[in-house]
């Protein structure tokens, strides 16, 4: 199939497993196979890790992943001991609910699949204790609408953790992430919206805004790179001799040089489609 005949998330997604050069993205982004293990791999990934600190106690606690895609974190949250219902539309075996449901069962951990969108959640009111959404916010068709019904089916205290949403600048940057983004020329669907719309729709929703993690605050949002490689980019960047980059990272990873040099970072990163992530609770 030619990039031009791709119609699904699925078709572009098999097209892009079936690039060689792009074998790469295909592993960062969870797409490759067999599921169970690729799972197994985001469950013990560093950006999991990170999650795992923002979560509460799983005893006796129901979790909700919107847009779950394969089940990745439906299979993480299962793995910390949450009763998991995985919410994606799409259907496909592939990337969508039928690979969560063979995920589920294959692995034996506690996943319900549901078919339905963000915005309608078929859920009564207060009926979660956690809302997780991983790169699902600047999906949405509705982002206000989606993030109401999140604090809707939370539970008083309950958790909302978006993560890895994209944000530009200003609006005449979404073009140039666009164009970027690897998938979406071929079928569509990406997005990314200004750091303030994504806090004013939480806001809005009635939901309390505890942390707003950037794009270097966390492995989160890192991943798949480490700080270790975001070192190793920047000495590159600045020396192109080896005895210049290995003097450069010394020093930037000397005791108390992270902090110092995240915050540098923050004010000179416009990246079109940089990755922050959200936590929030319903009070």
């Amino acid at each position: 199939m030619s990039p031009a005949g791709l119609k699904t998330w699925e078709d572009a997604v098999l097209w892009l497993r079936a690039q060689p050069d792009q074998q790469e993205i295909v592993r960062a982004a969870y797409y490759d196979d067999p599921l169970p293990v690729v799972a197994a791999r985001y469950r013990d990934s560093l950006e999991w890790a990170a999650v795992r600190q923002l979560l509460p106690d799983a005893r006796g606690k129901s979790a909700l992943d919107v847009g779950a895609g394969r089940g990745i974190a439906s299979f993480a949250l299962a793995s910390e001991g949450f009763s998991v219902t995985a919410l994606e539309p799409d259907g496909s075996s592939i990337v969508g609910a039928g690979a969560i449901r063979e995920l589920a069962r294959v692995s034996g951990l506690d996943i319900n699949v549901t078919q339905d969108f963000s915005e309608t959640l078929p859920f009564p009111e207060q009926h979660f204790d956690v809302v997780f959404a991983r790169a699902v916010l600047h999906h949405t068709r509705n982002l206000e609408q989606a993030v109401r019904e999140f604090y809707r089916v939370l539970k008083p205290g309950g958790l909302l953790l978006a993560i890895r949403e994209h944000v530009i600048s200003k609006d005449k940057d979404l073009p140039r992430f666009l164009d970027a983004h690897p998938l979406h020329r071929y079928y569509g669907g990406e997005n990314a919206f200004l750091l303030d719309t994504y806090i004013q729709a939480i806001r809005a929703a009635g939901l309390h805004l505890v942390r707003v993690l950037g794009p270097l605050d966390s492995d989160i949002n890192l991943a798949p790179s480490t700080k270790h490689s975001v070192v190793q980019e920047i000495a590159r960047r600045l020396s192109p001799g080896r005895t210049g980059q290995q003097l450069i990272e010394r020093l930037l990873t000397a005791p108390g040089a992270w902090p110092v040099l995240r915050a540098l970072l923050r004010l000179v990163d416009h990246r079109p489609g940089r990755l922050y992530s959200f936590v929030a609770v319903r009070t």
